[in-house]
């Protein structure tokens, strides 16, 4: 009986699938698709209204990968990295949002933020 109940536990583990085919390892792949971008978007003004700012980040980053055109998707990252203090993503942020909406009501206002922001220092 003690041999039966030990064979049972030592069964072999489940095989573990190499690397190259584990579909979680792979870099996400995006097309345009509005529709999944602006739900992103909302589950970012979710997060943001919660005061997560790292999460609402990334649904932002997320929203602005299915759609890079959406320049409001843009902003909301800055404004989330602001919180967290990302100066160089920050950055990156705001020159995106500048390049995809010049002509947006808010864009003097991000302007004089990218100019206020510091230079990243150079690298060594």
């Amino acid at each position: 009986m003690l041999i039966l109940a030990l064979t049972a536990f030592a069964q072999k583990p489940a095989p573990v699938e190499p690397p190259e085919e584990d579909a979680t390892l792979k870099d996400k792949e995006y097309s345009l698709n509005p529709l999944q971008a602006e739900k992103e978007y909302k589950i970012g003004l979710f997060y943001a209204k919660k005061k997560s700012w790292r999460a609402a980040a990334n649904r932002f980053e997320e929203a602005a990968k299915w759609n890079p055109g959406y320049a409001d998707a843009h902003y909301k990252r800055a404004e989330m990295l602001e919180h967290l203090g990302k100066k160089d993503e920050l950055r990156e942020a705001l020159a995106q949002f500048l390049e995809m909406a010049p002509d947006d009501k808010r864009a003097p206002e991000v302007q004089k933020r990218l100019k206020a922001i510091p230079a990243p220092a150079p690298a060594k």
